[in-house]
């Protein structure tokens, strides 16, 4: 296979993924929420586990978005060092982004700045956002899509805490975020959260930690056990899914973390609403393709 028409696959075989993560949840979010509509009692909260998992499937038998917001699309990348088309990665992942704007079809959200004007493919100044790790000896390419609507943004948050205020200080900062702006991300959410040394490697860790395996566990005992503590507080609250009350606030809360300063500790806040659009997908240097996270593929 020539190596045009290798990208020109590639790009159609990412535009349909990128549809395809429009209209069904991964199985791990599929899973959790399951579990999440046994745990309620609630007649309000039952009723709207319902009907949320009517719309999801709707979305698979009417061929169209679970959600009309379909976002900004992001794309976490983990490329091998020997994959031979890292060059290329950043037009295919643009071309799919407006192949899949207008066949899936998807929302038009990119909208440039100060000049206010939407774009309508979805593309535009850095957008798609690319982020991008190395992976030594590999020839092959993981790439992890997300799609982050404006309610599931609307609570981000970041800070830079004085180091006397400790871990302490993070917990609250978490809780003070979810009460006041995580009502309108429509619940159940997954919080992820950052700690490091600075606001934007916060930031990052916080998205990257809400990418993370529903069920997963962070590394470090303390950071699991907060993850854990987090949890058990934000379902506590009690405004259940959709915000209408209920048992079940959170699918989860995952904590990623950076060595910090001594003198800051940096935390952020990103969140995913219920209908948490996330994709994985592995590429090998031959072009066949591996999808990681939905069953049944494309």
């Amino acid at each position: 296979m020539t190596n045009s028409k290798m990208i020109c696959e590639m790009t159609e075989i990412m535009a349909r993924f990128i549809s395809m993560t429009s209209k069904r949840l991964p199985d791990d979010v599929l899973k959790r929420l399951i579990e999440l509509r046994e745990l309620e009692d609630q007649k309000m909260a039952k009723e709207m586990y319902c009907s949320m998992f009517e719309n999801l499937e709707k979305a698979i038998e009417m061929d169209r978005p679970i959600c009309q917001d379909t976002g900004l699309i992001n794309f976490f990348l983990n490329v091998g060092s020997k994959y031979p088309y890292q060059y290329q990665l950043k037009q295919v992942l643009r071309e799919a982004v407006k192949k899949a704007t207008t066949e899936a079809p998807l929302r038009s959200n990119a909208i440039s700045i100060f000049d206010e004007e939407n774009s309508g493919d979805n593309t535009g100044e850095r957008t798609p956002f690319l982020h991008w790790d190395i992976k030594d000896e590999s020839d092959e390419v993981e790439i992890q899509l997300y799609m982050t609507g404006g309610g599931s943004s609307m609570p981000g948050r970041a800070t830079t805490l004085m180091p006397s205020e400790g871990y302490e200080g993070v917990v609250n900062f978490v809780y003070d975020t979810i009460v006041e702006k995580g009502i309108n991300a429509c619940p159940p959410l997954l919080v992820g959260v950052g700690i490091a040394g600075s606001m934007e490697n916060a930031a990052l860790l916080s998205k990257k930690a809400i990418l993370r395996p529903l069920g997963s566990k962070n590394q470090n005992q303390k950071a699991a056990e907060m993850e854990k503590a987090m949890e058990e507080g934000i379902n506590y609250i009690g405004f259940g899914p959709q915000g209408l009350s209920g048992k079940t606030s959170v699918m989860g809360v995952h904590l990623e973390t950076a060595a910090r300063h001594p003198a800051t500790i940096s935390v952020a806040v990103s969140v995913g609403c219920w209908v948490h659009r996330k994709g994985v997908i592995r590429f090998k240097k031959d072009g066949s393709y591996e999808i990681l996270s939905h069953k049944g593929g494309l």
